[in-house]
């Protein structure tokens, strides 16, 4: 036989070997399959295989939580024509009459429109207003809306955002392995963050920020009273890099700064116009004008004498620093400032200035979590009962690998049929491993399960394989072997078939751990199914006929 016929005869194995090669790189290899430097260092500093674990095998927290708000929803705004166009002004108005009647902050409120079917929402995002309070705003507005219309909880699309801004901040935070997803009980929607690694009380406190960062100006008005107005936003930042701690004349160091780079054109234009029109780059930036706030026990102090020209980095309207202008006056006022419009933001310790870059980067809650003990449910898992569950997980791996084995050997006492069909099985485990190292999946317990559920629906197949095979005695030709094979496989894709329609629901439904034991069971089957039940029926092909 050539090598040709050979490979179009042993396709299958082959295929079987390359996706083991595949799975063994992504397992073992520092960075597996993507060479990401950074999965690379973890990988090799968090142990001998790229696979991630999470809270039932490493530890850490869970916190279950609503977000904290209401809605109006379809409400008659006169926001959209009938022609579907959007009045912007319309919604700024609604939007500005919430701000005011109500006394919220412009993070608190908002008015959208569904870009599927044009449906308008107001939404306020505080725990201090009441149904009656909100629908009297927005009948102030014009809005045609009873406090029946209000209900508790915020949009779809709010929800999306603030699961989206949560996994952001957790891989920039450089927490490995967390995840961020929604789930539906009893007419409630929560939000649910798994942490690995990390205490009750650490994710308690990530969770509770909500992450608004601004920049304001500090000076005096014209009548020689300090005033405060906001010159810098989240969204007129374009790209911010790590902390760093600044070196003085001498080598001393003061503090950290977060350099961000302002977005060009209008953004930074408007920031610089800020400056001039409150005197910062007149008085500002001279040793009379600098910024001398005292600090009274860590915290800023707004108790002092004359004139303070300062920038105010705020973060969840805590004052973080106050610093003067310094060299950002001196390139204002040369005009080279708008074609490179860098800034130092500054925070006085480094896990602040941490904190200050990771919300940065996140963006702002859209809206908070209520962390309540009535409504939040906050679980969490030790990291020596974690590495008690993995070992026992191991344990329980290796003894179905070996009671398997047993069964399948006292079944057919025969090598030839028993030893393929229990390293096939196995192949199918290393193959989801590294589907799992590949996309970083954290592996729990319920996935635990999925892969014994999977040796032992894998063997099962096998052995329907093996007995049909042999059924009607030995097998002296391939096409009497091929025609054998084919019966069986029938039989294993209307069972794979069923096991897949019958776990589906459980995949996608929001159900827990279920959703992991349904996930992987499923990838195991599709595996085995497509990879290699046909390559044991090449293996066994070889063994069983002359060919």
């Amino acid at each position: 036989m050539n090598p040709i016929d050979g490979v179009k005869q042993n396709w299958r194995v082959l295929l079987l070997v390359v996706f083991l090669a595949f799975s063994v790189v992504a397992l073992f290899v520092p960075g597996g399959i993507v060479a990401d430097s950074t999965v690379a260092n973890d990988s090799v500093e968090s142990g001998p295989t790229n696979l991630e674990f999470g809270l039932d095998l490493e530890g850490g927290t869970r916190v279950r939580a609503p977000v904290t708000g209401m809605t109006a929803a379809d409400i008659d705004a006169g926001v959209v024509s009938d022609s579907g166009q959007v009045d912007g002004d319309r919604i700024e108005e609604i939007e500005s009459t919430l701000y005011t009647d109500l006394e919220l902050d412009q993070a608190d409120a908002r008015v959208t429109v569904d870009d599927d079917d044009g449906s308008v929402s107001a939404e306020v995002f505080t725990d201090n207003v009441t149904k009656a309070e909100f629908a009297g705003a927005l009948q102030s507005a014009n809005v045609d809306v009873s406090e029946a219309d209000i209900r508790d909880g915020v949009t779809e699309q709010t929800r999306t955002e603030i699961i989206s801004t949560l996994r952001t901040k957790i891989n920039e935070a450089g927490l490995s392995g967390g995840s961020v997803s929604e789930q539906t009980m009893q007419d409630t929607n929560y939000i649910v963050v798994e942490v690995p690694n990390m205490g009750a009380d650490e994710l308690r406190k990530l969770l509770s920020e909500r992450g608004v960062v601004e920049v304001v100006a500090y000076f005096p008005d014209e009548n020689g009273n300090q005033t405060n107005e906001t010159v810098l936003t989240q969204d007129m930042m374009a790209s911010v890099d790590p902390p760093r701690q600044p070196q003085g004349p001498q080598g001393q160091s003061r503090g950290y700064v977060v350099p961000v780079q302002v977005k060009e054109g209008e953004p930074a234009e408007q920031f610089q116009r800020d400056m001039e029109q409150y005197g910062f780059l007149d008085e500002g930036y001279t040793p009379q004008g600098a910024c001398n706030l005292p600090e009274e026990n860590g915290s800023i102090s707004f108790d002092h004498e004359g004139e303070q020209y300062c920038l105010l980095t705020i973060a969840d309207e805590e004052v973080v620093d106050a610093h003067s202008m310094g060299g950002l006056a001196d390139s204002m006022i040369a005009g080279t400032w708008v074609n490179d419009p860098r800034f130092q933001m500054g925070a006085p310790s480094q896990q602040e200035a941490q904190s200050l870059s990771v919300n940065l980067r996140a963006g702002s809650l859209r809206a908070p979590l209520d962390l309540s003990p009535e409504s939040a449910q906050i679980d969490s898992i030790t990291p020596t009962h974690a590495d008690q569950f993995k070992q026992y997980s191991l344990l329980i791996g290796l003894l179905s690998v070996v009671t398997v084995s047993g069964v399948v050997y006292a079944r057919y006492t025969d090598t030839r049929i028993a030893l393929p069909m229990i390293l096939t099985a196995l192949s199918e485990v290393v193959i989801l491993l590294g589907f799992a190292a590949m996309i970083r999946m954290p592996l729990n317990l319920s996935h635990v399960a999925g892969f014994i559920a999977v040796v032992g629906t894998g063997v099962d197949d096998l052995v329907i394989i093996a007995d049909e095979v042999l059924d009607e005695g030995d097998v002296s030709s391939a096409r009497v072997f091929q025609s054998r094979f084919r019966k069986a496989f029938w039989v294993i894709g209307a069972a794979a078939a069923t096991t897949i329609i019958a776990l589906s629901p459980l995949a996608v439904l929001s159900l827990g751990d279920l959703k992991g034991f349904a996930i992987i069971t499923i990838l195991g089957v599709l595996i085995g199914v497509l990879i290699t039940r046909p390559a044991y029926g090449d293996i066994l092909r070889r063994l069983l006929t002359d060919r």
